[in-house]
Parts: structure tokens; sequence; C-alpha cells
């Protein structure tokens, strides 16, 4: 599925690829997934909704290709020199009102996939699996470093404790999961679990 997107996406320019995404997301903060139609997405960019099923497929490969475009670039790319850094590198691209907003829209999106499954399986194929793939890269080049050791079982949850570092600060504190409290849940949690030692 994601080489066939790519194909289709390539007929558009990036900077209009990106103002569709944009209406997307604003669209997603305004009715939610199973509210936001193709042809309002089609109203709010002034495209042809053929065009918009010819160049995604369907809502739900839009929304995930949408939420992937949002993101600050690749994880992999972080290459600072440690896990450590890697990872407060991570969560210091964007800014805290950015986090908040993404949580938002993943809150609500991961509630919507209990209900569709095109939206679960486009964000397996175009979101979650390209992260966890890039995560294996980071947690790769750590333990290359010998930072982490290549029989550490905490290596095939890291994906998890990330979301759910990110995922459960608004449930169980109320509170957004600010650029604060990311790293210091890194510091307390998941590097500890990775045998990093504390600074």
């Amino acid at each position: 599925m994601a080489e066939i997107a790519t194909a289709r996406r390539s007929r558009i320019t990036p900077e209009r690829e990106a103002e569709l995404y944009e209406a997307v997301l604003d669209l997603l903060r305004e009715v939610g997934y199973d509210a936001l139609t193709m042809d309002a997405v089609a109203a709010r960019t002034r495209s042809g909704k053929a065009t918009l099923y010819r160049q995604w497929g369907g809502k739900a490969e839009l929304v995930a290709s949408a939420m992937r475009h949002e993101k600050p670039g690749r994880i992999a790319d972080g290459g600072t020199g440690s896990l450590r850094g890697d990872l407060h590198a991570l969560v210091q691209r964007e800014d805290d009102c950015w986090i908040e907003q993404y949580a938002a829209l993943m809150r609500g999106l991961a509630m919507a996939t209990h209900t569709n499954p095109d939206l679960l399986r486009a964000f397996k194929e175009l979101l979650i699996n390209p992260e966890m793939d890039e995560f294996r890269l980071v947690m790769q080049r750590a333990v290359d470093q010998s930072e982490v050791r290549a029989d550490n079982p905490a290596l095939e949850y890291v994906v998890h404790m990330m979301l759910g570092g990110f995922a459960t600060r608004t449930l169980i504190d109320e509170l957004p999961p600010t650029q604060e409290f990311l790293v210091s849940y890194i510091n307390a949690g998941l590097l500890p679990a990775l045998g990093v030692p504390t600074v």
C-alpha cells in the first residue's frame, strides 16, 4: 500500500500536498474522524473528490498520510552520538503546543481505529510500521555503539514505552505531554530499562 500511495502522490507538488494535509488535520480537529468526509476535504482544498481518491485511495489513507507528514522528520535521522541524545532530540523537535495538538489528534484517531478497520490498516501501514522500523534503526545504532546490550529484552518494547508516556500523560495526570515531562520520562523510565546509566 505504501508504494501505491507514494506513486499516486507523485502527481502533485510537495507544496500542494502539504496544503492538503494541513486542511485534513484542521478538519480532524474540527469534526473528528467519523464526521470527516472526502467531500469536506475537497471543498476545503478546492480539489476534485475524484482527484483525492485517485491520489490516496480513500479517507483512511489520506488521514494516515497527513499524520505521517505532520511528524517532524525521521526518527532515525537524529544521530546525536548517543541514545540519550537521540531520544531527547526526538521530543525536542517541536514545541509543547505542537506536542499537545498532535497528542489530541492521536487520541481521537486511536479511538476511531476500534470501529474503522480501514483506518487501523492504514495507520499500521503508513504510520506505525514505518515508526517501528525507524526506532529499530535507532536501537541498533545504540547496540552497535555498545550503549545497549543486544539481548536486552526491553529493546522490543521501546515504541510501546514511548507511546505509553506520550498517550497516558493526559489520561493519568490530566496534563498534556510536554517536552519537560517526556525528557523526564525517558531519563527515569525508558533509559534505565535499556540499561543506559543515569547521568
